[in-house]
């Protein structure tokens, strides 16, 4: 077991429940590859959001800091600044430590949107966005950014959202890409899926899914079977991590 508290550039996820870490696996071999034997990656797992302001105290090193469920908006108010982008989209997955300050940033926007666009036809030209949480307001942020029009979907509606069981033929109909923010379909859950009139759907949808474990979730699996185009959420995670690894080091 390397003893990560000696290491000077150390950098972590915080998270809820995160030892399926899709981040520190990736970091920590990415610092291998690179040789950068003083640098460290560590899971920061908090049962509670108020727990945030002591671990960035005592963690001697700390550089920097990816947010994920549940996490990426109540973490805002411990921060001392926020990127413009982040700013817009009301939440935040990447922090900078520098001194005393924290810049908190959003680089899910980025790998969402450059992991989407390859898949993108004309006629995708109106989204469901299943979810409400920070992760679904950069996906958001991006439909808005590619001018497509969107509805959430969520299992409490509130105004200008749509529930689960409002979705009908029609609805699939004029909204051809669906896109999964919830973590429902997860490992080791990997039966659950979002509650979707699935037998409406066809080769003219993309289903787009955050999830990564597995690489099929039910969700996707529903859709390839009606010969829609599925993608999963891994390169959306490669480009946001890439992306933080730019931004901790600007």
């Amino acid at each position: 077991m390397v003893n990560t508290e000696n290491k000077t550039n150390r950098y972590g996820l915080v998270g809820k429940n995160i030892s399926y870490s899709f981040s520190k696996g990736y970091f920590t071999q990415k610092f291998a590859d690179m040789g950068l034997n003083d640098y460290s990656y560590e899971n920061f797992d908090l049962q509670h959001i108020n727990e945030f302001r002591e671990l960035v105290r005592n963690t001697t090193g700390l550089k920097g800091l990816n947010v994920t469920i549940p996490y990426k908006e109540e973490v805002l108010p411990f921060l001392t600044g926020l990127d413009e982008t982040a700013g817009q989209i009301g939440a935040v997955n990447t922090i900078k430590l520098r001194g005393e300050e924290l810049i908190g940033y959003n680089t899910d926007a980025h790998g969402f949107q450059k992991s989407l666009e390859p898949f993108l036809a004309k006629h995708h030209t109106s989204a469901l966005i299943l979810g409400t949480g920070g992760a679904s307001k950069a996906v958001a942020f991006v439909l808005r950014q590619l001018g497509m029009a969107f509805r959430f979907v969520s299992r409490n509606p509130t105004h200008n959202q749509m529930g689960y069981t409002e979705i009908d033929e029609e609805t699939l109909e004029r909204h051809q890409v669906i896109i999964n923010c919830t973590p429902l379909g997860t490992y080791p859950n990997v039966a659950q899926k979002p509650p979707l009139p699935y037998p409406y759907l066809n080769k003219e949808h993309l289903l787009y899914d955050l999830i990564y474990n597995p690489s099929k979730t039910a969700f996707l699996l529903e859709g390839e079977s009606r010969g829609a185009t599925i993608c999963n959420g891994l390169r959306m995670l490669e480009l946001q991590a890439e992306k933080a690894w730019e931004i901790w080091n600007s």
